[in-house]
């Protein structure tokens, strides 16, 4: 039977925690890439548009949460990101163009940055 410590627990727990969010990352970016030069209105673009919707609202909820103990100026550079990316998708959704480039290499550089 395998015993962790408390200490091995908590040490991990971050670790994990930024796999997901890296995978989570993988997926919008995915999401992106499979949007990429359809109309506005198309299925693909949509869906992407709404995850990164959710995606970027819960990542900004849980910056500004008081628990975070991510550096406060960091956390406020992610958050200004975080309302960037929610204005930009909105403008994709209401087709006001169509150029997901931007929001492919904003989301890839997160990503990397949780490596």
């Amino acid at each position: 039977m395998y015993r962790f410590s408390y200490a091995e627990v908590v040490e991990d727990a971050p670790r994990e925690c930024r796999q997901r969010e890296y995978e989570v990352f993988d997926h919008a970016i995915g999401l992106l890439k499979a949007a990429e030069g359809r109309p506005s209105r198309s299925p693909e673009v949509n869906d992407a548009m709404e995850f990164l919707q959710r995606l970027w609202t819960a990542f900004v909820q849980d910056l500004a949460h008081p628990d975070n103990e991510l550096p406060d100026k960091l956390k406020a550079q992610l958050i200004s990101i975080g309302f960037w990316v929610m204005r930009e998708t909105s403008r994709v959704a209401l087709g006001e163009h169509n150029d997901l480039n931007a929001l492919i290499d904003i989301n890839t550089m997160i990503q990397e940055g949780l490596r």
